[in-house]
């Protein structure tokens, strides 16, 4: 468990079931689902303008989202260390360590944006290594420099969503994001296409867009947070010890922030692979991948739901009830990435054409959402399972299982296959497969066998 000052405990549970857990589980991700929507539909907004605009700047925005991305979500993962310190003291009903949390949640941010920033600029030149077209280089390297104002804003705002959150308060970002996404459409329209009397600045309006919003959303938490004094009870004022004692939160994030790192690596890699294939492969492959993270959403909400609800049932000393919602959390998120999986089948030809009207994009992208459908269901799975360590605070095995599961099976399969048996893009995908398929079943033994029952022994103590 995480260390902290003991306040009173939340009523302790004389019994739950699977029912019960589905349904608090369901009432929790509901409005996380829809916030890992709404902030997903902003980048498919960028795709799907910028797809109109061009498709020399859909491919380049594509590349230049392959290594914000793949280098956001590392400093993402570092900061969802807060989390199951924010999930367990509200278990705890500690305030002072939920207040205590949250500054350091708020320096920690800050303090990553410059490197962040720093990274960003490199954009431009990371995919010029990698051979893309020195065009589509420069413009998505012009993309990444117009989004760089909006990183101290991002990295806060998981900051914020995470304390509320950790707090079984889902909805006040759920409704930030809605709104947000309103704004984003308007700012897209008018600096991508040059409305509103400003100039026409396609890839680099996509970005300023996406800056301008960030800010936005931001602003909307934080108004939201103090017109309804929803920091009652998980704020104490300023604290100097937010300046020190940065280490259990790191402790916690890094194997995340790893763990992200790594997964997404591997699916950026993949975009990289594809880039010998020519543009009109780069963009098939784009939008399939765009579609198969929009229905990820639906499962990450889940996990995120999950990761709170477990750490609340640990926090109280409930162990074996955290042990039912994990369980029940697995199975829904399997179940609802069946859904999508039938999905992609059924719709495999008008989803792609809803990005792009080039024949031979369309055709590409169709040909892999079978494949995308294959692993849904182990997405949802490890994604889930993911993030039950996170509320349980045992992290450290997911680094170590996503490094040895994509880089040492699913992606030389996936460069033997597309490569040395001719199978293009489409090979890629299946290598991906492979790698997912081993992660989500070796981390539904490991929480059957270590799950957050085997905690009970350190609560009695």
């Amino acid at each position: 468990m995480i260390d902290g000052k003991r306040g009173p405990r939340l009523p302790r549970l004389m019994s739950t079931t699977p029912l019960r857990e589905l349904r608090r589980l369901s009432q929790l991700a509901a409005p996380v689902v829809a916030t890992q929507l709404g902030s997903m539909s902003l980048g498919v907004v960028d795709m799907l303008m910028l797809g109109q605009f061009s498709t020399d700047a859909l491919s380049s925005s594509a590349l230049a989202r392959v290594w914000l991305m793949g280098t956001f979500i590392i400093f993402q993962g570092l900061l969802l260390g807060l989390d199951p310190h924010f999930s367990q003291a509200h278990g705890r009903s500690d305030g002072e360590h939920l207040s205590l949390t949250l500054q350091r949640g708020v320096v920690l941010s800050l303090l990553m944006s410059l490197p962040l920033a720093l990274v960003w600029t490199l954009t431009g030149e990371f995919l010029s290594l990698w051979g893309t077209r020195p065009e589509l280089a420069a413009s998505g390297g012009e993309y990444a420099d117009a989004r760089l104002a909006g990183i101290p804003a991002a990295l806060l705002f998981i900051v914020f969503r995470g304390w509320l959150q950790g707090r079984g308060l889902m909805r006040p970002a759920m409704w930030v994001v809605l709104a947000a996404n309103l704004f984003n459409v308007l700012a897209n329209w008018a600096l991508i296409f040059g409305h509103l009397g400003l100039p026409s600045l396609g890839v680099q309006g996509a970005g300023y867009a996406t800056a301008l919003t960030q800010w936005m959303m931001l602003a909307c938490l934080l108004l939201f947070i103090l017109a309804f004094r929803l920091h009652r009870g998980a704020w104490s004022g300023l604290q100097p010890a937010a300046l020190r004692g940065l280490w259990p939160v790191l402790k916690q994030g890094v194997p995340i922030g790893l763990h992200f790192g790594i997964e997404i690596w591997a699916f950026q890699a993949a975009t990289l692979m594809a880039n010998p294939f020519g543009t009109e492969a780069i963009a098939g492959h784009a939008i399939a991948l765009n579609l198969a993270s929009i229905s990820f959403m639906v499962p990450l909400g889940i996990s995120i739901a999950a990761s709170t609800r477990v750490g609340n049932l640990i926090g109280a000393g409930e162990a074996e009830a955290a042990q039912t919602s994990a369980h029940v959390a697995m199975g829904l998120g399997t179940s609802v990435m069946l859904v999508f999986a039938l999905l992609f089948l059924a719709l495999r030809v008008e989803l792609p054409a809803l990005y792009n009207s080039e024949p031979a994009v369309v055709a590409l992208a169709a040909g892999l959402l079978p494949v995308a459908a294959a692993f849904q269901l182990f997405d949802g799975l490890q994604v889930v399972a993911a993030g039950i360590l996170r509320g349980m605070g045992r992290t450290r095995i997911l680094p170590v299982l996503h490094l040895l599961s994509f880089y040492g099976l699913g992606l030389p399969v996936a460069w033997w296959l597309a490569y040395s048996k001719e199978l293009g893009v489409i090979g890629i995908w299946w290598g991906l497969c492979l790698g997912l398929g081993v992660v989500s079943l070796t981390l539904l033994g490991w929480i059957i066998a270590r799950g957050p029952a085997t905690l009970a022994p350190q609560r009695a103590s």
